[in-house]
């Protein structure tokens, strides 16, 4: 009867001349099929591809059964890959009929994880398009959440993404309850190509500090690092001892950067940011590969062949509730150190709630380890491959020191530790490379004359 109801009156009226019905019959039989249900067909919504190689996933939990009724972009299950959790939401509307699997099975990408009825039939082809067009499969990842980030946005948004080969994931929303505008892809855009736009909602959005209460909350949890993390670990580490690493050590005298920071601290809480020394790490290490590009390498598996980076993504080692984390600062030689301390604070926060994505996680082109965060002084630290060097930051200590004219003065002097791929990387060049950003610390005004 549902399929009849989906015709049109004149089939109707051609079962009524084909058939012996009443009229009193045939009455009632039309108003049952006004009556009827308008459904659309059972579509198996898939796995699709969530980046970085990965083909298989732990789904950890659910957040629907068979029955429930979705809407677009309601959570359908949590999935944990050996690199960061991922939310799974639903492309369109209609009711959930079968799961493919239950908590704690491994999931196959590019295979059904839930049939979904959908509430009419045009969805079901949009979906068969979306599925068989290796073009829009790009747009089915937008309809996924990394966790704690909604990747919501309208068709328009999706297609001017599709089009210039953005994820939505890796953008942030400006509008209600995150949802990504037109606006934050121009801008997102902007920051990859390096082309100057009027200011936007995003740029003027203002970030409020963390709750200390919270902060302090997320301290004292114990850690229980995932068993995925731990294998993406050895797997990274195990790499890595095929690396021969230059080591190299310095130390930095940093006490105009403190009393600059001292400074600029108060305007930066203005703007909902906590200013750390960490950006203006990182903004010396990204003015620095710009003279040193062979340090913002890779180098393939056969050692043959050396890709440089145009965009400094820099990494930051995050001790977290999961274990040891390296979220990326994507486009650094584009971003002003408010900037950088902005979105490092974001990184911040998710990797205290354990919440950092795959985007987060991926693209480093040169990372910044800081052990003295935690107090240690010297640190060797291990390159992540494919990258061809790393930085490891010693907490800053009080130390007296010898000033122009031979008078022992206070300093603030911070230990620093390189590593550096052998195969690419020549001590010469890592040394020039460490005198520079020292440099850039140590006079902090000097890196005005480069900053962009």
């Amino acid at each position: 009867m549902a399929a009849i109801a989906r015709g049109s009156s004149a089939l109707f009226r051609r079962l009524v001349r084909t058939t012996t019905m009443t009229t009193e019959t045939a009455s009632d039989v039309e108003r049952f099929l006004r009556r009827a249900p308008h459904r659309g067909a059972v579509v198996q919504f898939k796995l699709s591809d969530i980046g970085e190689g990965i083909m298989e996933v732990t789904v950890k939990e659910w957040y629907v059964k068979e029955g429930d009724k979705v809407s677009q972009f309601d959570s359908i299950c949590e999935v944990q890959s050996d690199k960061a959790s991922v939310t799974i939401t639903s492309r369109y509307d209609g009711v959930i009929t079968k799961l493919y699997y239950d908590a704690d099975d491994v999931a196959l990408v590019g295979k059904p994880l839930v049939d979904i009825e959908t509430e009419s039939a045009s969805d079901v082809i949009q979906e068969e398009d979306v599925v068989e067009t290796p073009a829009m499969a790009r747009e089915e990842h937008t309809h996924q959440e990394i966790k704690g980030l909604k990747t919501q946005a309208t068709p328009a948004v999706r297609r001017l993404a599709m089009e210039n080969n953005i994820k939505l994931s890796e953008v942030v929303g400006s509008g209600k309850d995150g949802r990504i505008l037109k606006e934050d892809i121009l801008d997102f855009l902007a920051r990859q190509t390096g082309a100057i736009l009027p200011p936007s909602p995003f740029q003027e959005r203002q970030t409020p500090p963390p709750d200390p209460p919270l902060a302090a909350a997320a301290e004292s949890v114990p850690r229980r690092p995932a068993v995925s993390f731990h294998k993406a670990m050895a797997k990274s580490m195990t790499a890595a001892l095929a690396i021969p690493h230059l080591g190299l050590c310095d130390q930095v005298d940093l006490s105009r950067l403190v009393a600059l920071r001292a400074e600029l601290k108060a305007d930066a809480r203005g703007h909902g940011v906590n200013l750390s020394y960490m950006p203006f790490f990182i903004k010396a290490a990204s003015l620095c590969l710009a003279r040193f590009p062979i340090l913002n390498a890779s180098l393939d598996q056969s050692c043959q062949n050396i890709t440089y980076k145009v965009s400094h993504n820099i990494g930051v080692a995050m001790d977290t509730a999961l274990g040891l984390l390296v979220p990326t600062v994507k486009n650094v030689q584009l971003l002003s150190i408010l900037e950088v301390a902005r979105e490092l604070n974001r990184l911040q926060e998710l990797g205290a709630a354990g919440q950092l994505g795959t985007a987060d996680l991926s693209g480093g082109t040169f990372s910044l380890s800081n052990i003295g965060s935690i107090g240690g002084t010297y640190a060797k630290p291990v390159i992540l491959p494919p990258e061809v060097a790393i930085g490891a930051l010693g907490k800053i200590q009080v130390l007296p020191r010898f000033d122009a004219s031979g008078h022992v003065i206070r300093a603030h002097v911070m230990n620093v530790s390189w590593s550096a791929d052998h195969r690419v990387i020549d001590g010469a060049t890592m040394c020039r490379f460490s005198n520079m950003w020292r440099d850039f610390l140590q006079n902090p005004s000097g890196m005005l004359l480069h900053l962009k």
